[in-house]
């Protein structure tokens, strides 16, 4: 019996204005046949956060229920506003007593009809029902309609056609809150900084600047007084804002010329940078990207760029410059600098490699890696993998936003009125030029943290806090060993549980074989796309042109769903902790490099400095960049009930108690530290790019 009482739970969601006083109706569609519209009827309509029961007396004979239709129509006729309902899942019980979660979680407009299918996942080689098929296929017809490829700038990653968040379609859309809270920080982070500047274009000193904050972080105060010290220039290239340049340096390149002679009084008695480099002592960051890019004018003063080569030396747990280079030619006019240079000659080079640092940071490793290949991977998705599909469920969270994100990035930042052209030295023709130099030196294995980690030779150096807790993170996330004790809790009760730790393995292992794998036509579209729009095609950068084993695919949704959750947090959430305070992370320079030594002086310093109104825009920018969402979803917080099976559920259940397990461990080796390194814990990092 297949006719007969349905009972239908709707869930609404709780984000604001997610409530509807609009007439819904639900159709039921099934192996048979389809039922004719039936009216939810409510007296109070379904407001934000309700939960309410219905039962429908259905006439018709549907047999097996497959899907679910949903229409919201507005009460009046008159109506001038279009008053949407977020739903967040409808649960159905059959006659029968067989229960079907059918998961929403999007936004309903007037006179809008939505088709679900229920919760469990499928591949589409094994969807057999040709009434499942034809809803696959046409749901991915509207979908490919709906998120379409711009080019942003040729060599660089395709972007979402939308370019305004209000035209994104409600499946992706903001949440009320979400919007309007990003819209009142941004108008008034100046008012909660409380900043105090003065009105003239130059700083009079260093004492003027560090009184601009009234409120601090602890980490923005260690780096006002520490910023000068050689010892915290060098632990930011392990533990700042941008930990991925450094490399180990076995060989020193012809165009760095630094000789015994220049830095044996930073070497131990009797050793040689040969010595050294044999040990894996010495270290390299090469900002050769900025080569020949020419300065932006701020106030129709010429700005200044460098392309420096800075040379580091690792002793009892600190890294120390000990040379700074500051173009990539070497010669006269382009001094080798060191720190036995007088104390503002060698500051000023510090200085330089600290805007080069900002351009590679925020272009590059930020902009660039997390947020526009965040995008490629979010629009392939929505392009090629239907809602039932797996990686779809387990993807979707980690995509949460990024799209909005990216499109105010592109309005408010890198446009031609935006952030980088009003306010920094790159911000013109060299910045779309850097980035696509950074673009075509892209590569899979420097997406992958383990791989990335022994390419540039970083396995064994000291506290470096980011490599550790990334590994441990990356692990967590792919596959955490095979075993391992936890605590866990269920009905209340703490006991010692035996888990096998695959999050990833272990899902993908569960729905593919890897004959699965190498049949699954929209997996494979999903990453042709990504390829394709990615600009990720070139051999060289060694990304799978196909997935032939579960292994394969495994390792690939790892690197994706790190890039966009561990990775991003490490590269974003520190950012007013480190760049707030303006002489340690400058964005613009108005004195070209020196090209000899002895002429800086303390005042030259200041004047090549970032002017006042400079500077204070890059600290309400990056104070903007760095606050929590007002509605954020920690990594391995998954509200939305995407998959119904129980393999999937323990496997989330587990991934979530490891990196609690994770949390603990850094807090507890936190408390050791003079400056905690926060940024990979769980308990900071988002699901994905929400900021």
């Amino acid at each position: 019996v297949t006719m007969g009482k349905y009972t239908v739970q709707v869930l609404t969601g709780v984000v604001v204005g997610a409530g509807t006083s609009k007439k819904v109706f639900i159709k039921f569609f099934g192996t048979n046949c389809n039922s004719k519209p039936y009216r939810l009827r409510t007296m109070t309509g379904f407001w934000a956060g309700s939960e309410q029961k219905f039962t429908i007396d259905v006439k018709e004979n549907i047999g097996e229920l497959l899907l679910i239709e949903l229409e919201a129509k507005q009460r009046s006729m008159v109506s001038l506003t279009d008053d949407e309902w977020f739903c967040s899942r409808i649960t159905v019980t059959t006659p029968e007593g067989a229960h079907k979660l059918f998961p929403c979680h999007r936004w309903m407009s007037r006179d809008k009809t939505l088709v679900f299918r229920d919760s469990v996942a499928m591949l589409k080689t094994k969807d057999v029902a040709p009434e499942l098929l034809a809803h696959r296929q046409e749901t991915m017809k509207r979908r490919r309609q709906d998120f379409n490829w711009s080019i942003y700038a040729p060599g660089l990653p395709h972007s979402v056609h939308h370019e305004s968040t209000c035209s994104l379609p409600p499946e992706v859309r903001f949440s009320f809150t979400k919007q309007k809270a990003f819209l009142f920080n941004s108008g008034s982070a100046f008012m909660k900084m409380q900043l105090k500047f003065p009105t003239r274009d130059s700083w009079n000193s260093f004492k003027e600047l560090n009184g601009v904050l009234c409120i601090k972080t602890k980490t923005y105060e260690y780096v006002q007084e520490n910023w000068r010290r050689d010892d915290f220039f060098g632990y930011q290239f392990l533990n700042g804002l941008n930990p991925m340049i450094i490399r180990r340096c076995s060989e020193l390149p012809e165009k760095f010329p630094v000789t015994d002679e220049m830095v044996q009084g930073f070497l131990p008695e009797g050793s040689t940078l040969k010595s050294e480099m044999k040990k894996g002592n010495i270290f390299l960051c090469d900002y050769e990207r900025l080569k020949d890019l020419d300065g932006n004018e701020l106030k129709k003063k010429k700005q200044y760029l460098a392309a420096p080569l800075c040379l580091l030396f690792s002793s009892q747990g600190k890294l120390i410059p000990i040379a700074i280079q500051l173009n990539q030619e070497p010669g006269a006019g382009n001094p080798i600098f060191l720190p036995s240079d007088s104390e503002h000659d060698w500051l000023v080079a510090k200085t330089f490699v600290r805007n080069a640092e900002f351009n590679e940071h925020e272009l590059n490793f930020h902009l660039l890696q997390t947020h526009l290949l965040g995008e490629v991977f979010t629009v392939a998705m929505m392009r090629t993998l239907p809602s039932c599909h797996p990686l779809f469920k387990l993807l979707v969270p980690h995509t949460r936003y990024n799209l909005q994100i990216n499109i105010m990035a592109r309005n408010l930042l890198v446009s031609a009125n935006g952030y980088f052209v009003k306010f920094t030295a790159i911000g013109n023709d060299s910045m779309t030029t850097f980035l696509k130099r950074a673009a075509s030196s892209l590569t899979y294995s420097s997406l992958c943290l383990p791989d990335n980690i022994k390419e540039r030779g970083m396995e064994d150096i000291p506290n470096y806090y980011y490599r550790d807790d990334g590994l441990k993170m990356w692990e967590i996330i792919h596959k955490y060993g095979t075993k391992k004790l936890l605590w866990a809790r269920f009905t209340n009760v703490l006991h010692f549980a035996l888990y096998s730790l695959e999050f990833v393995s272990g899902l993908v292992s569960h729905y593919y074989s890897d004959q699965d794998v190498q049949e699954d036509k929209e997996l494979h579209a999903w990453l042709t796309e990504i390829r394709e729009k990615g600009g990720l095609e070139n051999r060289q950068a060694g990304f799978p042109e196909s997935f032939c084993t579960v292994g394969e695919l495994a390792k690939f949704v790892t690197m994706v769903i790190f890039t966009v959750s561990g990775q991003h947090a490490a590269v974003n959430n520190g950012q007013f902790d480190f760049g707030g305070y303006m002489p340690n992370f400058p964005s613009s320079l108005r004195c070209p490099p020196p090209r000899q030594k002895g002429s800086t002086t303390k005042d030259s310093i200041l004047e090549t400095l970032p002017d006042v109104k400079t500077t204070v825009n890059t600290m309400a920018i990056v104070y903007l960049l760095s606050e929590d969402s007002s509605d954020r979803y920690p990594l391995g917080h998954y509200p939305e009930e995407l998959f119904s099976e129980e393999t999937p559920q323990k496997l989330m259940t587990q991934f979530k108690i490891a990196l609690q397990d994770l949390e603990r461990s850094i807090e507890g080796r936190n408390k050791t530290l003079d400056l905690p390194y926060t940024y990979l814990n769980p308990r900071t990092v988002d699901n994905s790019i929400a900021i």
